[in-house]
């Protein structure tokens, strides 16, 4: 499986990227915890509410969606801390993993 890094900064944001050779739009909005939604390149959302949570693909149970990876997050001191506002793409990352 190949890595790769997703750049992030610990603001609030909306980007697109090209993820397993699909375009998809990202939104990350801090929630008491960053929450991340899924749309496709015109912005139609694909899913919604996800926690940037550890030690599990993100999108696991969303493959009926023809994702061709997963996300998955890694903290800063230990893979299992999860991001807090301040550590978001500084200490915690966020990764995609091509199947």
């Amino acid at each position: 499986m190949n890595y790769f890094e997703i750049p992030l900064s610990p603001i609030p944001q909306v980007f697109a990227i090209s993820l397993g050779g699909e375009d998809y739009r990202l939104t990350l909005q801090y929630r008491d915890g960053w929450i991340l939604d899924v749309a496709d390149d015109l912005g139609k959302p694909l899913v919604s509410g996800l926690p940037l949570v550890t030690g599990l693909d993100l999108l696991a149970q969303h493959r009926h969606l023809g994702f061709a990876g997963g996300l998955w997050v890694k903290g800063a001191e230990s893979p299992d801390d999860a991001p807090t506002f301040n550590d978001l793409g500084r200490g915690s990352h966020l990764y995609w993993a091509a199947e």
